[in-house]
């Protein structure tokens, strides 16, 4: 038996969709009747990191499980951890990010993920830790600005982001879930190059058949951007983060997802190609 914890989420959604046919597993949410249907051979169960027996329900019998955490500076990996090791789980796939690996990186979000990937470490159980860097879907945030104003709005926009597309994430969380050789191993994930938003606002509009424009926002008028969706710390942490691209950080790629999935790793030009309704 396979969890997918996160299941509602970017990537989790996508791991749901590609565990093999023959293969049982569940999935872990707060409101499992949106599951029913989805995957025959899928039992949705409801769970909660800080509802105890809710955990021990959800991991009863399970053998591996994908571990997706959003709690920002919370416990929430230290109370599942806790829960799976006590249910004789003996697999955990984490989904971390790519900058635990920057010594420079030493906002709150990137020291919360290297306190999450020790816990696993030391947790007893067999880890594989998946270090994505940044999501293309990202880029929907975008097209509330893109359907109105054909504009996008953001920082960093003459900066490489070597962004992944999430299925490619996922497709390399079932293979950790449900193949040898890889507990033990860390896995940084990157797209097929380093792009930059102005690039990537250029290629929706060719998608779309219509102009669009990159407006650079300075750090002030970000910064009150991110203030009305989280809270101040969040925000400093995103800030850092934009910084460190713009010095060149994020722009190194990759060559896990070819080596493990054996095609190269996919383009943002195919995921907006797949997710343009969003945009229109």
């Amino acid at each position: 038996m396979i969890l997918v914890t996160g299941a509602t989420g970017t990537v989790g959604r996508e791991v749901v969709r590609r565990i093999p046919a023959d293969l049982r597993f569940r999935v872990m949410c707060r409101k499992p009747e949106g599951f029913a249907g989805l995957r025959a051979q899928a039992e949705a169960v409801h769970g909660d990191y800080r509802d105890r027996p809710s955990l021990v329900r959800a991991l009863r019998g399970v053998s591996a499980a994908f571990l997706v955490t959003a709690e920002i500076g919370g416990d929430q990996d230290a109370r599942f951890l806790r829960a799976a090791r006590s249910a004789g789980v003996r697999h955990v796939v984490k989904l971390s990010a790519a900058a635990v690996e920057d010594p420079g990186a030493e906002d709150l979000i990137t020291r919360w993920q290297r306190g999450n990937e020790e816990l696993l470490r030391g947790s007893g159980m067999e880890w594989t830790l998946l270090r994505p860097r940044s999501f293309m879907s990202n880029s929907l945030s975008w097209a509330a600005t893109v359907r109105a104003e054909r504009v996008v709005r953001g920082l960093c926009g003459a900066s490489g982001n070597a962004c992944v597309d999430p299925r490619d994430i996922a497709e390399v969380a079932v293979r950790a879930l449900t193949g040898d050789g890889h507990a033990g191993r860390s896995y940084t994930l990157t797209g097929p190059e380093a792009i930059t938003a102005a690039e990537q606002t250029a290629q929706l509009a060719q998608l779309l058949g219509r102009p669009l424009r990159f407006e650079e926002l300075g750090p002030e008028q970000a910064r009150t951007a991110l203030r009305a969706r989280y809270p101040h710390d969040l925000v400093e942490a995103l800030l850092e983060s934009a910084q460190r691209q713009r010095a060149g950080a994020k722009a190194q790629v990759d060559g896990t997802v070819p080596a493990l999935l054996g095609r190269p790793a996919g383009s943002f030009h195919a995921w907006a190609r797949d997710h343009l309704s969003a945009f229109v």
